[in-house]
């Protein structure tokens, strides 16, 4: 049996778990085939920019579970997880990860709604008289 690179990519509120195994290119992601589960190419080819970046698509099988947020969170999950867990399995492919910017985790999420105002930001409307 081959080695194990399990690893967790989070993306809004999305958190993808990952375990990586030399292989053929065999992505499982919830029991499902990627190309199925990542319906748009868009959205295929966020998840698949860690893989494409190093060349290793058809080298690596992958087992993926995701939880949380919708599709773009959880294909930008999936990719950072891929990212981490193929560094595990090579420390010489950091350096192109690194470049794309997939390894860093990207901060950006919603903003809270503020007690006193309809949204994050908005404002209700001023009446001066």
């Amino acid at each position: 049996m081959s080695e194990i690179f399990a690893s967790v990519g989070r993306r809004k509120t999305s958190v993808a778990r990952v375990r990586l195994t030399k292989g053929e290119g065999k992505l499982v992601v919830n029991n499902k085939p990627l190309e199925e589960y990542c319906y748009t190419d868009h959205l295929a080819m966020l998840a698949l920019r860690p893989l494409v970046t190093t060349s290793t698509r058809n080298a690596v099988d992958a087992d993926i579970t995701v939880k949380g947020g919708g599709p773009v969170g959880q294909a930008g999950a999936i990719s950072h997880a891929l990212a981490r867990a193929l560094e595990k399995m090579d420390s010489s492919l950091r350096a192109a990860l690194k470049a794309e910017g997939l390894m860093t985790r990207d901060p950006r999420s919603k903003e809270r709604k503020k007690s006193g105002q309809p949204g994050a930001r908005k404002r209700f409307q001023f009446s001066k008289r």
